[in-house]
């Protein structure tokens, strides 16, 4: 017994020593990992405190200066701004005020496209939330978050020209229409301001806003514009001791106007019934401002293949990015089907064709040209002093009545060495024909086909005179209404009855002036 007690006291004296061995062993394990853990946890805590104290740094220092700007005196600004660049001028406002001058005659403002705000009145469900907001003009905050809603409530019927069902999106009034195109952007801003120096304010000077995606006809059918702009051109004359007013058209607003004033003269239903003497009584001086009256090229390259200027320019920043299905927003398809929608624009398709813009081998601004050389921003033609010395050799002979040019060879060469076939070949005109039963402009488009895209390409050159050809086949439901509000051509004879019909009426070429000869007419 006594041995078996010993046996049993040596295995329990066995056991307690291994437990011990193993305890060791995970304290010893421990002390060479705890400080592996603690090395990583110490690392992975100053990576978020870095970046946290970071964020911190930068809101403090934002919101210091935000501070600072707002209780500084306004004329710290003013005076660190005169310490670097010199003593400010006076604005045009303070100086007129300065030489005596005040109110006189009342101002009405025309925007042009793009310009005007718009806000919404009735939309689809996706448009939620947006009464009377704007979806064209100001921060375009639902641009960005709702896109295709926001391009869907931006179109118009591909069929009328006017508002598709369920969707009212109108001009917004008063002197905000347009007084900023977006933040930090302004318009007719500077000009108000100014003009409020000497005196003028809201009962003299009134913003004819008006949804510049219509035709100008349109204009008066949907929403009685042209009705209005009389009326309160009426009343301030009446309201201003029968001073008549002064006009300022900016852009398309200048062929609006235009159309306005033939409008205004002609008899009802078609025109507003004021009588050949009405601009007479009533309009002092139109000061015209970067009015296209002949058309202007870009607007050809907007509506074949939406890119004008200011697109082709962000594509240099970012080379095929519009072209890629961003987002699944197929970029293009939406700025085509929307934009297409909007007759005002075939307003300032280039009028007057060969005629005035020229042909194959001739322009109005001769056949050489450097591109390459710096414009001069003296205004006077006469001081040949100051151009600069060119290598007439290395001119190349870029001839400007070719409005579209597929390759940089052909815009070079002559016309005898240009082999073209011919667009609208019967063929052609038949398919292009077969696929006039869908009514989505995009598709109008999208499904011209390889063959007829390639005969696009082998007709070569394109002049104002065969530009509408062009753009008739690429898109003929455009064209079509297009063709029932605005006209291209010169008159023959303006006394000809057909020339009564509003279509030609911003057409300068195929309209006459006002009979209003005291009226003065300005073109900046």
């Amino acid at each position: 017994m006594s041995f078996l007690r010993r046996r049993k006291g040596t295995d329990s004296s066995k056991s307690q020593n291994l437990r011990c061995n193993i305890v060791k062993e995970d304290e010893k394990n421990n002390l060479y990992e705890s400080p592996r853990k603690e090395s990583y946890n110490s690392k992975k805590s100053s990576c978020w405190d870095s970046c946290c104290w970071f964020i911190g740094f930068v809101c403090s220092v934002w919101w210091f200066l935000l501070l600072l700007y707002n209780t500084m005196p306004a004329s710290i600004p003013q005076y660190v701004t005169e310490a670097i660049t010199g003593p400010l001028t006076d604005p045009p406002g303070v100086k007129l005020r300065k030489e005596g001058l005040t109110v006189n005659h009342p101002v009405v403002f025309v925007p042009g496209i793009v310009t005007g705000g718009l806000e919404l009145w009735e939309g689809h469900q996706c448009a939620e939330g947006l009464f009377r907001k704007r979806l064209w003009g100001g921060s375009f905050g639902e641009l960005y978050k709702r896109p295709l809603c926001w391009a869907q409530h931006m179109s118009l019927d591909n069929e009328t020209g006017l508002d598709p069902p369920g969707i009212r999106v109108r001009p917004v009034s008063g002197l905000v229409a347009a007084d900023y195109f977006a933040a930090g952007y302004f318009v007719w801003a500077v000009l108000i301001a100014n003009l409020a120096q000497i005196g003028y304010e809201e009962k003299t000077m009134y913003m004819a806003a008006y949804d510049w995606r219509l035709s100008f006809q349109n204009t008066e059918v949907r929403d009685q514009t042209l009705s209005r702009i009389k009326s309160n051109i009426e009343l301030m004359v009446a309201t201003n001791g029968g001073k008549k007013v002064v006009v300022i058209p900016h852009s398309m607003g200048v062929l609006y106007f235009l159309h306005f004033m033939k409008w205004v003269e002609a008899p009802p239903p078609m025109g507003g019934g004021g009588g050949s003497e009405w601009c007479a009584k009533h309009i002092k001086a139109v000061m015209n401002i970067g009015g296209p009256f002949l058309g202007v090229p870009k607007s050809v390259s907007g509506l074949f293949s939406v890119e004008a200027r200011d697109i082709a320019i962000a594509r240099t920043f970012a080379p095929g990015f519009l072209d890629k299905d961003v987002f699944g927003l197929q970029t293009f398809q939406h700025l085509m089907r929307m934009t297409r929608t909007w007759d005002s624009t075939m307003s300032m398709i280039p009028k007057g064709g060969e005629t005035i813009w020229g042909e194959l081998d001739w322009s109005p601004e001769g056949s050489s040209f450097n591109c390459g050389a710096k414009t001069l921003r003296n205004n006077s033609i006469n001081n040949t002093d100051q151009i600069p010395n060119i290598n007439l050799a290395n001119m190349k002979n870029v001839n400007y009545g070719r409005i579209i040019s597929f390759g940089k060879d052909v815009a070079e060469a002559h016309s005898s060495k240009i082999e073209r076939v011919d667009l609208l070949q019967d063929s052609m005109k038949a398919d292009m024909l077969a696929n006039l039963t869908n009514c989505d402009i995009w598709i109008e488009y999208h499904d011209i086909g390889d063959h007829r895209i390639k005969a696009v390409a082998d007709y070569k050159v394109y002049t104002a005179g065969s530009i509408l050809d062009l753009l008739h086949f690429v898109s003929p439901k455009l064209m079509a209404r297009g063709g029932a509000h605005f006209s291209y051509g010169i008159a023959d004879n303006l006394d000809d009855p057909k020339y009564q019909h509003y279509k030609y009426w911003s057409n300068p070429l195929e309209t006459k002036l006002p009979d209003a000869p005291d009226m003065e007419i300005y073109s900046i």
